[in-house]
């Protein structure tokens, strides 16, 4: 048997790879297969580094008013609260209370798309994972192997079989959990790689492949009995899928089972299909073992559902239900009774009887399309079902359901945006999660609910486009083509797809059919099938523009896994697109009519007349010929230059194929440059100002270049590892929109400080880039007690955001002293110990901080903001308020220049500069600035303040009556304290008169008065329920802050008149505090000092000889 050991050296892991060829047809790829992880070794040439670009952080704004599609549960036995969720494409999510809360613990590691799940039963910290989607239906990711935790989740390490693909099943031995099991189903679209069963016997150090089927066949299934652990069980499956065709098995699909610990294996064939088989789901009853079921899809009629009570000896055919291998195919047995399972599908079912009747499991409120169930051993009513919708939970056997409303997994095929001010909409075509549109922000704290969007369209969600100038009308379109033209207004919906016409045939439509707005007229439409349709009238008639755009050729006349495949197939080409077929489609933005139109079978067609003539490409530089045309982009600037993307992952060729033309697309040249070896370009976008800048969405992030693809630099800061098929910029804002497949829609707010990263920049001590337009609003607070499984997607920074680079940050003495101590370890020389003078030095030092500096146009210094050095580029954002003169307050009883407190009341609209300076060593260097910005008014008040400059002023005495209010209080409190010290010292002297208490008690009530005057009675509820006084003054001040704090009306009489009374009330009260504090209380302070009497806070001890 072959043993791997997947934790040698990289050489010794290089040497073991084994070089696998694919050979199609003629034209076809012929693909050598490497560990993706050796393009972590290359050398480093790009010259962005991620550190440079860290400050520009994407945003994810969901949404969660539907999930995702889920794969597996690891529930803890001991604390069913405890769970985590396996996410087809979104990583693995952790709960402890129930999905109250979950958080992402898988985000950044090889792999987004997850298959499978298993809890140790004897260390509930220790999960392993199986990634790659374990199925192989249209549109799933591929893994890198398995991986383990040992610590909850907090920690993962890929522990080998990095070339599986896709991973069905992991059983972990019951009694000796250093012992594993995985069964590796290889990739769905070629042979070859780690495929197979294997075994691991030292907690995944080594593995050995203990079944072996063949380079086209994995395993999908494998069990343990959990009463004699020698017996067990696995399911061969033989399946493939290329953009041509899909075959769902073959005479190598069979169930085996072991009687000695999986070290052999025997097929079994008792009363089982005899022809081919596809996908097989197989469960044991945990009530008798013997029992194990399975659910056959095969050939013909042959397929259905089947019982063995005899161990697996022999089975018999129980009834004819079964589902589609390719996407389901997993039974779960019931807890309790014997008789009891579920099988997952379009609509679950569930038999009562062993499998002769089934009846569908509730759907009530819930999502369709199911994958994985956890049921409560001790309470069955109570289950956990995942499926394309996201997580459901049921108490009552699934009569009703909750669901897990802040799981934020939707699958992504695509995006856009439309021009709705203030706030542009983000609209998307999910993965059978309809097609939906939201808002990119709005004006809450909160940020943005899931009720605040929409669905446009049912089913599976593609291409969107939005009417320039009329947001109300938004194109969608569900599965093949199916366009609706929707009015946001009346949320009306009319389909507009193009039928045949009489003589005829009908069109092939892909499943994700391209359709476009033109760039030069809003209603006009493209459409494109085999052929391609323009409207120019919103939809309501079409015209062809083409023939078939396509190679036409025979999907029939390739074999597949070596051989020929006929229509009796097991589920040949089910629920897969029709081949030849549009996928990507593009107008010039500059010249009218341009069009370019690219397939599935590698194929670019150009017009520059409107159809009327067509150019068809088929030939590009490194790239197999018939690979799907992911995207094509018509260069911004330039006519001639368009950029096409290509995708063959369903050929098993991950490589990214990025070209470029610079003749409409009659010659082309790689821009793939430095883009990882296994990043599969799925999209280009182009800058609008500079058109060197362009973005690729691939595979597994998204990258950007500054020089036309000679070097590209990842952008990850906030984004996990993630496919990202679709990507649109907003210009008027500048934000880069992406769509991700698993994982929701991210927004990279206003990249524009990408277009100054040019290298004279970076070699800068340091750089502001120009600020953008900061939108002033009152802020309201989102839906109230909403529980802590509401989601809101969170709007950007209120304020206005100053991004910012920093060349390199100072070295504070430890910093130097550890990096001596450092050089002196390598070179084994010895480390002198810090004298206590340095240490103390070190100590005292304050560490480095920027010091960032608003001016209105005047000159007026008006708020002053620090932050933490950092190289690179970072962002900080000015909140639009003036500062606060209200009280400090110490950050650990010293100075923090970081603890500046909130912002004061809203600064008046207009231009302000900022300016950066770092503060270390007692000295200030002004490094960049001063770069001028502009804060405007949002406009969106019914009533707006026609007297902006008065509300500020108003504002702003309202601010110093705060502070002088404040302070009295503080104050008044303070000299209490101080007298009731000084009558407890006068109390405790022998020797003092007793005229000093009685002065002393009646400071005391000087300041009761002053503090009753400032606070009035304590309330036992509300101040509204005191019985009638005089208002006090802080509640004529809370009166005011009440109505004007983040407030832009202009204020009102009863505002102007509590201040007025203020004005009148306080001054007398300062006058009594400045008295008590600088004569009264010292004159008593002084006697006591004279007398010798104990100390007391604020005198300064004296002493004589």
């Amino acid at each position: 048997m072959l043993k791997i050991n997947f934790k040698r050296s990289a050489a010794a892991a290089g040497a073991l790879c084994i070089a696998l060829t694919l050979t199609f047809n003629p034209g076809f790829a012929q693909k050598n297969k490497k560990d993706k992880d050796k393009e972590h070794d290359k050398p480093i040439t790009d010259t962005v580094r991620g550190g440079d670009i860290a400050g520009l952080k994407f945003r994810g704004i969901g949404p969660a008013l539907t999930s995702g599609r889920i794969a597996d549960f690891a529930v803890n036995p001991c604390n069913h609260s405890e769970y985590y969720v396996a996410v087809a494409s979104g990583h693995i999510w952790k709960t402890t209370n129930n999905g109250n809360t979950f958080e992402p613990v898988f985000d950044n590691y090889g792999a987004y798309a997850i298959g499978c799940l298993a809890m140790d039963p004897k260390n509930h910290n220790v999960v392993w994972a199986g990634t790659g989607e374990n199925n192989h239906q249209r549109a799933l990711g591929y893994g890198d192997g398995v991986y383990k935790t040992t610590d909850g989740g907090k920690s993962w390490t890929n522990m080998g079989l990095k070339n599986s693909r896709q991973i069905g099943m992991i059983a972990i031995h019951p009694e000796n959990t250093d012992v594993v099991f995985v069964a590796a189903e290889g990739s769905v679209w070629g042979p070859g790689g780690d495929r197979g069963l294997y075994r691991t016997t030292d907690g995944g150090k080594t593995w050995e492949k203990v079944l072996d089927i063949s380079e086209n066949t994995g395993v999908n299934n494998v069990l343990i009995h959990p009463e004699n652990h020698n017996i067990m069980f696995a399911t061969s499956e033989q399946r493939r899928r290329h953009v041509f065709t899909k075959i769902g098995g073959g005479p190598e699909t069979a169930i085996y089972k072991s009687t000695d610990g999986g070290k052999t294996w025997n097929k079994l064939s008792s009363g089982l299909p005899g022809g081919d088989m596809g996908g097989i789901g197989i469960a044991i009853s945990p009530v008798n073992p013997a029992y194990i079921y399975a659910i056959i899809e095969a050939e013909g009629e042959s397929g259905g559902f089947f019982r063995s009570t005899d161990c697996g000896e022999s089975w018999s055919k129980m009834s004819d239900h079964t589902a589609q291998g390719q996407y389901y195919n997993e039974i779960i047995c019931d807890p309790k009774d014997v008789n009891k399972v579920y099988s997952m599908e379009t609509v679950s079912h569930v038999t009562e009887d062993g499998g002769k009747t089934w009846q569908s499991v509730g759907l009530d409120n819930r999502h369709v399309d199911d994958h994985a169930m956890w049921i409560d051993p001790s309470d069955t009513e109570h289950f956990f079902i995942g499926g394309d919708g996201g997580v459901y939970e049921t108490f009552d056997g699934g009569d009703h359901y909750f669901f897990k409303t802040n799981l934020s997994v939707t699958q992504f095929y695509r995006v856009n945006v439309d021009d709705t001010e203030p706030f542009y909409w983000v609209y998307g075509g999910t993965q059978d999660n309809n097609s939906l549109g939201g808002p990119s922000q709005n004006i809450s704290y909160a940020g943005v609910s899931s009720y605040e969007w929409i669905p446009t369209l049912g089913g599976d969600g593609f291409f969107q486009a939005i009417e320039p100038g009329n947001p109300d009308i938004v194109y969608s379109a569900y599965q093949y083509g199916n366009i609706y033209r929707f009015d946001k207004k009346s949320r009306e919906g009319i389909k507009i797809r193009p039928e045949p016409v009489k003589g005829e045939e009908t069109y092939k439509w892909n499943w994700n059919t391209p359709f476009i707005l033109s760039p030069h007229s809003p209603t006009r439409l493209y459409i494109a099938a085999n052929k391609v349709f323009r409207s120019d009238d919103r939809g309501q008639s079409w015209k062809i523009i083409s023939g078939d755009i396509t190679t036409q050729t025979d999907r029939n006349t390739w074999p597949v896994m070596g051989r020929y495949w006929g229509i009796d197939a097991v589920a040949k080409d089910v629920s897969t697109s029709p081949f030849g077929t549009a996928i990507s489609l593009a107008e010039s933005k500059i010249k009218e009519n341009l069009l370019y139109a690219g397939t599935d079978d590698g194929v670019i067609q150009v017009t520059e007349d409107a159809g009327r003539n067509w150019t068809k490409i088929t030939r590009f530089p490194g790239v197999p010929e018939y690979t799907l045309v992911s995207d094509i982009l018509p260069d911004r600037f330039d006519e001639n230059v368009v950029y096409a993307c290509f995708d063959n992952i369903k050929r098993d060729d991950f490589k990214p194929y990025l070209l470029k033309s610079t003749d409409k697309g009659k010659t082309w040249t790689s821009i793939a440059a430095n883009l990882p070896e296994n990043h599969t370009v799925l999209t280009i976008a182009q800058d609008f100002i500079d058109k060197d800048i362009l973005f690729a969405g691939t595979e597994f992030g998204v990258f950007f270049t500054l020089d036309g693809g000679k070097i590209w630099t990842q952008l990850n800061a906030g984004l996990p590892t993630i496919k990202v098929p679709d990507i649109v910029i907003q210009e008027r804002e500048c934000d880069l929109v992406i769509a991700t497949f698993g994982r929701g829609i991210y927004i990279l707010d206003n990249y524009s400080p990408l277009r100054q990263l040019k290298k004279e920049t970076r070699e800068k001590e340091a750089f502001i880039f120009p600020v953008k337009d900061a939108l002033m609003f009152s802020r309201d607070g989102g839906y109230y007690g909403q529980g802590s499984n509401f989601f809101y997607a969170p709007n950007p920074e209120y304020g206005a955001t100053i991004t910012y680079y920093l060349k390199d940050v100072p070295k504070t003495l430890k910093d130097i002293r550890k990096e001596k101590e450092s050089k002196l370890a390598e070179e084994k020389k010895p480390i002198p110990i810090p004298t206590l003078e340095e240490m103390r030095a070190e100590e005292n030092e304050l560490p480095p901080y920027l010091l960032f500096t608003i001016k209105d146009m005047s000159g007026n210094t008006i708020r002053k903001m620090a932050a933490s050095p950092s190289k690179g580029t970072s962002r900080m954002t000015w909140d639009l308020r003036y500062a606060n003169n209200y009280n400090v307050d110490l950050n650990g009883d010293k100075f923090n220049p970081y603890s500046a407190g909130n912002g004061g009341f809203m600064a008046m609209p207009g231009n302000y500069t900022v300016s950066m300076a770092m503060v270390f060593n007692g000295e200030v260097k002004e490094l960049a600035g001063p770069v001028e910005f502009t804060a405007r008014v949002l406009n969106n008040t019914t009533l707006p303040n026609a007297d902006r400059a008065g509300l500020v002023a108003f504002q702003d005495k309202v601010s110093r009556m705060i502070n002088a209010v404040n302070a009295a209080d503080e104050v008044a409190k303070e000299l209490m304290k101080r007298t009731q010290y000084v009558r407890q010292s006068i109390q405790n002297t022998p020797g003092a008169p007793f005229g000093m208490m009685e002065t002393a008690a009646a400071l005391e009530k000087k300041l009761g008065d002053i503090l009753w005057a400032l606070h009035g009675e304590e309330p036992k509820a509300s101040d509204e329920e005191n019985r009638p006084a005089p208002p006090p003054v802080m509640m004529r001040l809370g009166a005011i802050m009440e109505a004007s704090w983040g407030n832009t009306s202009s204020p009102t009489q009863t505002q102007r008149d509590q201040l007025a009374l203020l004005e009148e009330e306080l001054p007398p009260l300062l006058l009594q505090l400045r008295q008590i504090a600088e004569t009264d209380l010292k004159n008593l302070e002084s006697e006591l000092d004279k007398l010798g009497a104990p100390w007391t806070p604020g005198r300064i001890p004296e002493w004589k000889k």
